[in-house]
């Protein structure tokens, strides 16, 4: 409400000043909003996704991370599961997009499915699912098109009144007499309110993208009943030194993790769409009485000393959750791949996707052949015998 006042201030500010009505610069500006609005609603996630260079995957590519996604669809009562997809990066990041839950999508970096075990996924799928469910995704598409629409008209604006006001100066000042003096007191006030109505919109939606992480990693615990799982995953996010190179200002704050590089985000602290890293680990980590709203909140306030994060109405009625036990034991069914199970597990979907051939050889060596390989057969490097490679 408060960034829909700020368009608000602005179409008006623009009539008044190109249109000599403001009724002409409110409907101007709802025009724009409404049809980045309809771009943003339809094809945002398309976007963000073909941005990110992002690979859909199906439950036969990647087993283990679909029966995550699955397990942590259960706990957060979602009733559609999501589309599930891969990013062929180091970096370590995962972010959810989609106008809601029927038409949602998580996208998970290979280089966070191979540093990652089980109870760390889970705390990172279950963070993206809190996304959905909240409907955070759609919320910060909203507040991304309204604060986007501010800058372009404030931006446009400001600039032709200030070329507008260097060209026309001679005659402003040929015409002489107070109603001069009154017009370039409006113009005035004019440009401050155009520089500070942005700067404004970014504060208000910092503060909103904060308050939403909070909330995902909140709701994160109650799914997973193991703050532990997410608190280490963060930790792990935290010391990759990999930068996400599909990201960027514009797509930052869709990610579990603000995604530009350290000197990037150093100089964003004071303005930053996340909260900082080290302070969220701490309030997991600080959950030692249950995995409830509650007690996220209650670990909120013994770290920000008695501030409270969470509203009235969540935390009337909130049901106890018990924290549960690393699940590493519990999976006897499906042991804990090892960091070199996960990495070639991650590396078979990537090869898949990016077109190269699987060629078995007798000897047990998997030999992967690139698009553009031009023969029919090929020598194993291990036991020498030639391979035929299948056409399809």
């Amino acid at each position: 409400m408060a960034m829909g006042g700020i368009l608000v201030l602005i179409g008006y500010l623009i009539g008044v000043a190109f249109f000599s009505n403001a009724y002409a610069g409110l409907i101007l500006a709802l025009v724009i909003w409404f049809i980045m609005n309809l771009v943003a609603y339809f094809a945002g996630d398309s976007i963000l996704l073909g941005i990110s260079k992002a690979k859909k995957i199906t439950h036969d590519d990647h087993p283990r991370l679909f029966n995550v996604v699955e397990e942590m669809k259960i706990a957060s009562g979602l009733e559609y599961m999501p589309s599930v997809y891969i990013i062929d990066t180091p970096a370590m990041n995962a972010f959810a997009t989609g106008r809601n839950p029927k038409n949602a999508s998580v996208a998970i970096t290979a280089g966070l499915l191979q540093k990652l075990n089980r109870d760390e996924l889970q705390g990172v799928i279950a963070h993206e699912m809190a996304h959905i469910k909240n409907r955070d995704v759609l919320l910060m598409s909203l507040c991304s098109v309204l604060l986007g629409t501010i800058v372009i008209l404030a931006w446009y604006a400001s600039r032709i009144m200030i070329y507008g006001a260097i060209l026309g100066g001679g005659r402003s000042r040929r015409s002489g007499g107070g109603g001069g003096q009154g017009q370039i007191i409006i113009f005035i006030v004019a440009i401050a309110l155009m520089i500070i109505a942005p700067i404004l919109a970014y504060l208000i939606y910092f503060a909103i993208s904060r308050k939403r992480e909070y909330l995902a990693d909140a709701s994160a615990a109650q799914y997973t009943r193991y703050p532990e799982g997410l608190a280490s995953a963060l930790e792990k996010l935290s010391q990759s030194t990999h930068k996400l190179e599909t990201a960027n200002n514009a797509t930052a704050s869709m990610f579990i993790i603000n995604p530009l590089k350290r000197s990037e985000r150093a100089a964003a602290d004071l303005s930053s769409t996340h909260p900082p890293i080290s302070e969220r680990i701490r309030i997991l980590r600080s959950m030692a009485g249950g995995a409830s709203f509650y007690d996220y909140n209650t670990a909120y306030s013994a770290v920000h000393s008695g501030k409270s994060v969470m509203g009235a109405a969540s935390l009337t009625g909130a049901a106890p959750v018990s924290i549960r036990g690393a699940s590493a034991a519990a999976v006897a069914a499906e042991p804990e791949p090892t960091r070199i199970e996960r990495a070639r597990e991650t590396s078979n979907v990537l090869w898949k996707y990016s077109k190269h051939k699987l060629v078995n050889c007798q000897c047990g060596t998997k030999l992967r052949v690139p698009p553009n390989y031009r023969h029919s057969n090929i020598k194993c490097p291990h036991c020498g015998r030639i391979n035929t490679i299948p056409h399809s």
